[in-house]
């Protein structure tokens, strides 16, 4: 008897999720479904982002504009044409070595060490004599253990918005 009713509200189970389905619309099954990045619009010819959208902050590349995100862990960020007034730009990205997690602090050191080794290539001047500053977008231990290595350095200016790219800025 009890195999048989365990059968009976498995199959009732069943039938009302085959009813209640298409009622909840395609809604339920989209979220299932993995969606694509988002990809910010760019010029076919230079590459550059060419509307302010939000980007999936693994589709950003050196040179790619954007505007702060104040939140600690980011999967989209909000990227507009270098031309137009922005607070951050991407100046070197690289790939820290494979392996297991080394921890929050020595993904931290590396980031900092290979965006600082990059700073004046790209300013024109030394860190320590600038007024710019930077940050680097870096893998967490979830990013990491689906293959993310990758460090994307950000420089900014604490007095503002700019306008243009920050290479060879210079002060």
């Amino acid at each position: 008897m009890t195999a048989r009713r365990t059968l009976v509200r498995t199959l009732v189970a069943a039938v009302a999720l085959a009813a209640a389905l298409p009622l909840t619309g395609c809604s339920a099954v989209l979220d299932l479904l993995p969606r694509p990045a988002a990809q910010p619009e760019r010029d076919e010819t230079t590459q550059e982002i060419v509307e302010e959208s939000q980007a999936d902050v693994f589709a950003l590349r050196v040179g790619d504009c954007m505007n702060t995100v104040d939140e600690e862990v980011v999967s989209e960020v909000p990227v507009v044409p270098c031309g137009e007034p922005h607070d951050d730009e991407v100046y070197f990205d690289f790939t820290l070595d494979e392996g297991d997690y080394p921890g929050d602090d020595v993904v931290l050191e590396a980031s900092d060490t290979g965006c600082l080794a990059e700073f004046e290539a790209f300013v024109g001047l030394a860190y320590d004599t600038s007024s710019l500053d930077f940050y680097a977008y870096r893998p967490t231990e979830e990013s990491w253990a689906a293959g993310d290595r990758v460090v994307s350095c950000v420089i900014w200016d604490p007095a503002g918005q700019v306008t243009g790219s920050l290479a060879g800025a210079a002060y």
